[in-house]
């Protein structure tokens, strides 16, 4: 019998999948509007694998997210933000305290 966990790190390997296919979709506007990005991912990963007792390093827990070292994948697809992107990132991140 399948587990909600089971299915749950289904949908998550499914996202980080999404997310390292769309290069495109900048860490800055997923923050302008979503409130995280995958960074957020990594940070999250190495606090649920501390949480469980596994050794991991912030590094190797962004790796399992971008799918490469978070520095091949800054010089590959990221772009310099803008004011207006800046801006809507700290609107947003605002409401990620309340």
């Amino acid at each position: 019998m399948t587990t909600s966990s089971e299915v749950e790190a289904a949908v998550f390997r499914r996202l980080i999948k999404h997310l390292q296919q769309r290069t495109d979709v900048q860490n800055i506007d997923l923050m302008g509007y979503g409130g995280f990005c995958r960074n957020c991912f990594g940070k999250w990963y190495k606090e649920a694998a501390d949480n469980m007792g596994m050794d991991i390093s912030a590094e190797d827990a962004r790796t399992a997210i971008y799918g490469m070292p978070y520095g091949d994948y800054k010089a590959a697809h990221q772009t310099p933000a803008s004011d207006e992107q800046l801006a809507r990132m700290d609107a947003s991140v605002a409401k990620n305290k309340g």
